[in-house]
């Protein structure tokens, strides 16, 4: 039976392979609001040490991203609403890129002192009324969660997931082009590897199919949270 799993799966990567093993058509992956916020959680928000929280509203074409700062005594949270413009991610690339269309509001804060408060008010007058600029690119660039480039704010995941082999190896199997926003759902679009999916299956052994305990190369699912 092994045998013929292996000559199986053989003979599909053959096919595949013309297409440098991905399939020629995109494929849609739903994936919830809430499960992209556990991801936000995951691997930006708890590698980030001044960042309390990171999670964000989908919306049709646009979300609304809130940032919850601690610095110094002074716990701000913020947000402004963005377009997604470039999602890609593959086994050397994970990359999010979106374009600010709103300008930075502040949701709630606690300050040390008054001058914490008018300091606050006062830089985000400058940078919005005299700079014509706004704030969250250069705050989110110090704390080195993202990069501006050319007016838009790069997240590259890379600097995390880059770490995880479980994750790179998913990766090999998925080629992320682009995504949409939903309401409550970012929709990546992309094609599947199933030249990489079989090579995996043909390398395992029949009996670790079943219900046996994952290994530690296995992706384990991120668990979501209740709304």
């Amino acid at each position: 039976m092994q045998t013929l799993i292996s000559n199986i799966s053989r003979r599909i990567r053959q096919v595949y392979q013309k297409a440098e093993g991905f399939i020629e058509d995109e494929r849609e992956f739903p994936m919830s609001q809430v499960f992209l916020n556990a991801t936000f959680q995951r691997f930006v928000t708890d590698n980030v040490k001044m960042l309390q929280d990171l999670h964000a509203d989908l919306h049709d074409d646009w979300l609304r991203l809130y940032a919850t700062l601690n610095y110094n005594g002074l716990n701000i949270t913020l947000s402004v609403d963005l377009k997604l413009v470039q999602m890609e991610l593959n086994k050397d690339t994970q990359l999010i890129v979106f374009e600010q269309i709103g300008d930075t509001q502040v949701i709630d804060a606690k300050y040390p002192n008054i001058l914490y408060k008018w300091g606050v008010k006062l830089a985000l007058f400058f940078y919005q009324k005299v700079l014509n600029d706004d704030p969250l690119g250069m705050i989110l660039e110090k704390l080195n969660v993202i990069k501006v480039k050319d007016d838009l704010l790069h997240l590259d995941l890379n600097r995390w997931l880059g770490k995880k082999r479980s994750i790179i190896d998913t990766l090999s199997k998925v080629h992320v082009n682009h995504a949409l926003l939903r309401e409550a759902e970012l929709v990546i679009i992309g094609n599947v590897n199933l030249a990489a999916l079989f090579s995996k299956m043909a390398q395992e052994k029949m009996d670790t199919w079943d219900d046996s305990p994952l290994e530690e190369t296995h992706v384990t699912p991120i668990k979501q949270k209740d709304k």
